[in-house]
């Protein structure tokens, strides 16, 4: 009697890549939104309790959208980016290549989709050049480069985003000949964050025109 094997190892829980900074700056934001327009609401009167809720209608759903929405989720399958307003599934065997120059992004299918979790600092990018050319041990005064310090770290330093293309390039690369790892790009809208924001647009454009 023989049993059949699986193909392909199980699949470990995702990967998460998100934006700490974009997640504070949201939650900063909203607080400053929920303060105003909370304030106007209460202490408002005529139509400013309308406008303020209409403004707040438009707004936390925007301020959600491009920062704390944003996230990028990786496992040996696939790769789902969440980004403002679309949610776009990729096998590994349909994505062509994980880049990152001045924006980190991911191209499959003849699309190129921005990976919007991981922001591209150039800043950083050229801090960690320093700091590993200084590891290298710089240049000398003749402009010729000094030998490696001793107890350099072997450990190349890189950006963030730079990192975290290249564990998403390793995931694809390993992942494309899998099983569970072919198919075709998916592309959904967020209608969870369009819609309200559509509404607030909407209401604020009525009460404008009917003041």
């Amino acid at each position: 009697m023989s049993s059949q094997q699986p193909t392909d190892e199980p699949v470990y829980d995702d990967r998460v890549y998100r934006s700490p900074m974009a997640i504070v700056t949201g939650a900063l934001l909203l607080a400053l939104i929920a303060w105003l327009c909370g304030d106007a609401v209460v202490r408002g009167s005529g139509n400013t309790p309308w406008f303020a809720l209409a403004i707040a209608l438009f707004l936390v759903p925007l301020t959600v959208a491009f920062t704390i929405r944003p996230a990028v989720f990786a496992n040996d399958d696939r790769m789902r980016v969440r980004n403002p307003f679309r949610v776009i599934e990729l096998p590994w065997a349909a994505v062509d290549a994980v880049r990152a120059g001045y924006s980190a992004e991911v191209l499959a299918e003849g699309s190129k989709y921005q990976l919007w979790s991981v922001p591209v600092s150039l800043r950083e990018r050229k801090k960690a050049g320093r700091q590993q050319f200084s590891r290298r041990g710089g240049l000398t005064g003749k402009g010729l480069a000094a030998p490696e310090q001793p107890g350099a770290a072997a450990e190349p330093q890189r950006a963030h985003a730079d990192r975290v293309v290249d564990e998403l390039r390793e995931l694809a690369e390993r992942g494309a000949s899998r099983a569970g790892a072919q198919g075709s790009v998916s592309v959904h809208w967020s209608y969870e964050i369009i819609a309200p924001a559509v509404a607030g647009a909407v209401l604020l454009i009525v009460l404008y025109a009917t003041r």
